[in-house]
């Protein structure tokens, strides 16, 4: 399966990059290529082609009786793979009003961008009517120019308003926090359950002259060990540093941290979005 995005204003002869994924019983897209295949949008028509060596950020190794992997080696990118060959109709509006749809919908990132670009421009130049929307009227010095009215919109600075969230990848393990992220007062207990069960077979040998018979027992091990569990108590507002450090204490590992901050979600802890991606 191959997809990729194609980004606004993107022109006949511009690169994009794609994304390959198999869908058969492929084992493996490292090393491989990928041959031309034309990119088409829900209307049947091809806007781009694409074709390359793959890049495949994962390794599997193994025999016939075990196994390494790392990833996922049945899916890669193609950087600048794909070649457009259709651009989609576009046309900025003649009069010039904009619309601005904000990525992460935010009051106080869209109170912040009205207010920056009324600053500039001058009064009523830009309204928020909700959260993710700030509308732009064009002014008179701008008429019959676009480009520069939007160029100078763009060097505007706006410091956009963070939320807490975490964000977690559970195929790879790694754990994003942002700097708000708080907790409440909590303690957390950490161990390793390691449980291992070995099958054998033993042979029941009668006695020279007793009338038995020789039989295989099939015999079963079970070893139980289990690491010791240690206490950490995180306060109230401790920041994204102590959090770190704390949870690093008591050995927990990336796989291990993903477990601890659902737990803490679910006790009512953690003041910020767990977001498992």
């Amino acid at each position: 399966m191959v997809t990729a995005n194609l980004p606004p204003f993107a022109r006949p002869g511009s690169h994009i990059d794609v994304q390959v994924s198999t869908m058969g019983d492929a084992d493996s897209l490292s090393g491989g290529t990928l041959l031309m295949t034309p990119l088409k949008g829900p209307d049947g028509r091809t806007y781009a082609v694409a074709q390359g060596p793959l890049a495949v950020g994962s390794i599997a190794f193994g025999g016939k009786a075990a196994k390494v992997q790392k990833n996922f080696p049945t899916a890669g990118r193609i950087a600048n793979g794909a070649i457009v060959e259709r651009a989609v109709g576009w046309k900025l509006p003649p009069s010039g009003d904009l619309l601005y749809e904000l990525k992460e919908p935010d009051f106080t990132t869209a109170a912040r961008m009205t207010e920056a670009i009324n600053n500039r421009f001058g009064p009523n130049t830009a309204h928020s009517p909700d959260s993710g929307t700030v509308k732009v009227l064009m002014p008179l010095n701008y008429k019959g120019d676009v480009v520069a009215f939007v160029a100078d919109l763009e060097n505007l600075d706006v410091q956009a308003d963070s939320p807490a969230r975490i964000v977690v990848n559970e195929r790879t393990g790694t754990i994003v926090m942002g700097q708000d992220v708080r907790i409440a007062t909590v303690a957390i207990s950490h161990g390793n359950l390691n449980l291992v069960i070995s099958e054998g077979l033993d042979v029941s040998q009668p006695n020279p002259l007793a009338a038995g018979q020789t039989v295989a027992a099939p015999t079963t091990k079970i070893e139980v060990t289990e690491d010791e569990g240690n206490l950490v108590v995180l306060h109230m507002g401790v920041s994204i540093g102590e959090i770190a450090k704390a949870l690093n204490a008591i050995g927990a590992t990336p796989r291990d941290l993903i477990a601890i901050f659902q737990a803490i979600k679910a006790a009512g802890a953690l003041h910020a979005e767990l977001r498992v991606i």
